[in-house]
């Protein structure tokens, strides 16, 4: 045990000196939290890589924490922006994750929601946009989210550029200060858990399912 866990540290040092700076990514599905973290990690310290091209909304009044050449990632886009991305916070969301190139360290921060939530969001926001609802999506959505939830795992699991930490949305909002101190070890970095926490607003912890299964 105890050389195997020698061997582990060896490599991932061996990775930090090939590859460089681990590229925080934090990552989810759509509507899972992803941009109170992306919030939570540039009070805490940490760059995030953004161009303010998508502008905040009623779905996201603190911003979305977008860059735009993460949604070129499964088009064989410009990947140029990769090394200046070391060292910050770059939003990917889960569908795109299984494009970026194993020649980069990534510290992955993966935010979970409840599917109910998760879907009753994403309904709030297209009927915000007037955009139609068919009968039967959410039922398929839900059941979409679970198997690619798992691809995704599987896929990161196998890969030794992703190390990940599972982050549970409704956990942020309940106990913010224990979330922030658990963000900043997996990172090892000096970061103001304290600003963090402080920046997890919990009145926009909106389209709850109070009764869901946890």
């Amino acid at each position: 045990m105890i050389g195997a866990t020698f061997d582990q540290t060896i490599g991932k040092l061996v990775r930090r000196w090939r590859y460089g700076r681990p590229i925080v990514v934090v990552s989810g599905l759509p509507r899972s939290g992803t941009s109170m973290m992306m919030r939570m990690l540039e009070a805490g310290g940490v760059v995030p890589l953004q161009d303010g091209v998508r502008a905040a909304d009623d779905s996201n009044p603190k911003g979305y924490f977008e860059f735009e050449p993460v949604k070129e990632l499964d088009k064989d886009g410009d990947l140029s922006w990769l090394p200046a991305a070391r060292g910050k916070a770059v939003k990917i969301i889960s569908f795109l994750l299984t494009w970026l190139p194993e020649d980069y360290n990534y510290r992955v921060v993966f935010m979970h929601r409840h599917a109910d939530e998760v879907v009753a969001s994403q309904q709030a926001m297209l009927t915000a946009r007037g955009e139609a609802i068919a009968d039967g999506d959410a039922a398929r959505s839900r059941e979409v989210f679970r198997s690619h939830l798992a691809q995704v795992e599987r896929f990161m699991a196998g890969r030794a550029c992703f190390r990940v930490l599972p982050v549970q949305y409704h956990e942020v909002i309940a106990a913010p200060e224990a979330a922030a101190a658990q963000v900043a070890a997996f990172l090892g970095r000096s970061l103001d858990t304290t600003a963090m926490a402080r920046s997890v607003e919990r009145q926009l912890y909106r389209n709850r399912v109070e009764t869901a299964a946890r």
